[in-house]
């Protein structure tokens, strides 16, 4: 997992990497909930996520609670495959209230 600061007032992007399943759940959540600040915007890149399960589903869903009661602005952007999979499986689109896109973003 890597964070990028973009200049500008652009967002925070932290790229995760790798499988988001309870066997990582640990590690991740504080990785995910330490770059939450009150008022910034922070933007998580999916495109390297391999595999999501429920465990994975629900630090997605703390880390979006957790940035809503600090008043800040968490987006997912890049939806890799198996993110896409399993939001749409679960109709969880509306819940994080981005449009899933699978194609990385640009650097």
């Amino acid at each position: 997992m890597t964070a990028t600061q973009h200049c500008n007032g652009a967002p925070l992007v932290v790229y995760i990497e790798g499988e988001m399943t309870i066997y990582r759940a640990a590690e991740l959540k504080q990785t995910l909930l330490t770059p939450i600040a009150e008022g910034a915007v922070l933007e998580f890149d999916l495109s390297r996520v391999t595999e999501l399960d429920s465990a994975g589903v629900q630090l997605l869903m703390l880390a979006k609670r957790t940035a809503q009661a600090k008043q800040s602005e968490l987006r997912l952007v890049a939806h890799s495959p198996a993110v896409l999979d399993v939001i749409g499986l679960l109709n969880l689109g509306s819940y994080f209230g981005d449009a899933p896109v699978s194609r990385p973003r640009a650097a």
